[in-house]
């Protein structure tokens, strides 16, 4: 098997790179999220949530590349271009889904003995309020991240499949669906 950012056991790479930048944008926008609305499950996620959305940022470059390798091999046409020029955009929602969880996760990591520390009083309840405040705008930022990259991954992926597959299929059986008699 040779590997490659061109070619996997003889396949463009982007094809099968792609999959996980499919598969980790949303699961590190779904966690992102819920750090941000539930400081029980940041805590609980620990250092994964920063990890998950640093592998999933460090994915989207490399299906770039290899999807610029393949691009510089097919056909190009007005598909394969848009295909390309979205594809373009996902590298800042990745990067904003990692600075969240990052932040997500340094701000949760203490939380906890925060909560059970001795104290009171005015400062206390003050503490509470920009705690609230943070966390609120942890929330906002956090689903209109998450649902920018998820949206634009959903878009990419579809303009991808339709310059993969434009014309490159029938709507009808051609054979006698697969009967090995």
């Amino acid at each position: 098997m040779s590997l490659s950012l061109s070619l996997v056991n003889g396949l463009p790479a982007h094809v099968l790179v792609v999959h996980f930048v499919i598969v980790l944008v949303p699961l590190s926008a779904l966690a992102v999220v819920a750090g941000a609305t539930w400081p029980g499950a940041a805590r609980r996620m620990g250092v994964v949530l920063p990890v998950l959305a640093l592998v999933t940022l460090a994915s989207v470059p490399v299906a770039a590349e290899a999807g610029e390798w393949l691009e510089e091999h097919v056909d190009s046409n007005p598909l394969v271009r848009r295909h390309a020029e979205l594809g373009d955009g996902l590298l800042p929602w990745a990067a904003g889904l990692f600075l969240l969880a990052a932040a997500i996760w340094w701000t949760n990591r203490g939380s906890a003995a925060a909560q059970a520390a001795p104290g009171g009083g005015p400062t206390r309840s003050a503490s509470l309020r920009s705690s609230l405040v943070v966390r609120v705008v942890a929330v906002v930022l956090s689903v209109g991240v998450a649902a920018g990259a998820v949206v634009d991954v959903y878009r990419i992926g579809d303009s991808g499949a339709k310059a993969a597959w434009q014309d490159g299929f029938s709507r009808t059986a051609t054979g006698d669906g697969g009967d090995d008699d």
